[in-house]
């Protein structure tokens, strides 16, 4: 055995997995394909209950003392505030949305893992992952094998581990594309709260990062290749403040990508395991994704540790079964957020109303605000 548990992948995900086994004595190895951790698809928003799971692992302050807290999601079209969630009144210790870039998290991730003594082995890319009764084989494409108790697949949506593996990966593409892009902007967006703008040309969401940045999320039919300042510009126009327009005044990274929503059929395969993108993918509505895989990441991790000290290995197939769950929710919940937002022209009317009404209702603003902050995975299993 080269290590007790080998992990693919070293997004968020995986470092978490590797920081949670290695924190907790175990011999773990992680590789990643990539050079440097670069990623096309970069999250913005770690909300509470990651925070709360980070806390015993000596990454929740460094994130928290690095981000902005915003203590408010809102829901708006145009300028009307449908739905305002408010998370200060949660009980947690982290009653807010923090906004850094996936970059930063990654980066406090790896440090915290190098103080444990692990590292990333890279560039490393599995071309096939074999397993047996008392372990699990991956071959590198340099075809150097490297031979673990278990192995965890943190390595995507396009995962070779869960390909590998014969699992399914069940669901759809949604028809839209969607435009992500770093600005810095002047004008009319609010300065202390996460947006979601419906609007009948499609959703955007406008989220302050550190440094004096937006983020800007958006929906559209067929973005271009490299959607550039005039892009950008036409979205806030077309679906943000009018009163107070939004102006894009540097444009600093952008891209596009196709969005699926689907689920892994299962986590567990024998010695395998999933977590994060390697398990479920779905909307970027709501700011779940990174989150749901940092919350698989320390059950799985918490759960691996147990067994290899001996436990019943049936703990992993209950980490399989609750989080597949749980990701069926999220999966559900960021649908809904982007059927609404796309609502069409003639519905527009009747789901505001519908909305606004909703969102008057104490219990409705705390079910959401419980449901995006992620503290209604807490007594999970």
């Amino acid at each position: 055995m080269n290590a007790e548990v080998l992990i693919i992948g070293a997004g968020p995900a995986g470092l978490t997995a590797a920081i949670v086994l290695a924190q907790h004595g175990r011999q773990v190895m992680i590789v990643d394909a990539q050079a440097e951790g670069a990623n096309t698809s970069r999250a913005a928003v770690v909300h509470a209950r990651t925070l709360e799971v980070l806390e015993p692992y000596g990454v929740a302050d460094r994130l928290a003392a690095h981000g902005i807290h915003i203590p408010v999601f809102t829901i708006r079209d145009r300028d009307k505030a449908l739905v305002p969630v408010p998370f200060g009144g949660l009980p947690t210790a982290y009653p807010y949305t923090l906004m850094i870039s996936q970059a930063d998290t990654e980066a406090h991730l790896l440090a915290r893992l190098h103080e444990l003594g692990g590292k990333v082995t890279r560039p490393a890319r599995v071309s096939r992952v074999e397993q047996d009764a008392d372990g699990v084989t991956a071959t590198l494409d340099d075809g150097q094998q490297i031979r673990a108790a278990y192995l965890i697949g943190a390595d995507g949506m396009n995962s070779t581990v869960r390909q590998s593996a014969g699992i399914g990966f069940t669901g759809g593409t949604y028809a839209e594309s969607f435009v992500l892009s770093d600005v810095r902007l002047s004008g009319g967006v609010p300065q202390n709260e996460v947006t979601l703008y419906f609007s009948p040309a499609g959703m955007v969401v406008v989220a302050p990062l550190p440094g004096g940045l937006h983020r800007i999320v958006a929906t559209v039919d067929e973005a271009p290749k490299d959607p550039g300042i005039p892009f950008v510009q036409h979205l806030l126009d077309t679906r943000g403040p009018e009163a107070e327009p939004a102006r894009v005044q540097e444009l600093i990274w952008s891209s596009r990508f196709r969005v699926h929503h689907r689920i892994a059929d299962t986590y567990r395969q024998g010695r395998i395991l999933l977590a994060g993108d390697a398990a479920h993918v779905h909307s970027p509505a709501g700011g779940q994704g990174m989150n749901l895989g940092i919350d698989d990441a320390v059950h799985l991790g918490e759960a691996l540790a147990r067994v290899l000290d001996g436990e019943p290995d049936s703990l992993l197939d209950s980490y399989a079964a609750t989080r597949r769950a749980q990701a069926e929710q999220v999966v559900a919940l960021a649908g809904r957020l982007t059927t609404l937002a796309t609502a069409a022209t003639g519905r527009r009317v009747l789901r505001n109303l519908i909305i606004a009404l909703a969102g008057r209702i104490p219990a409705v603003r705390t079910r959401l605000a419980w449901q995006l902050s992620g503290l209604n995975r807490r007594h999970a299993a």
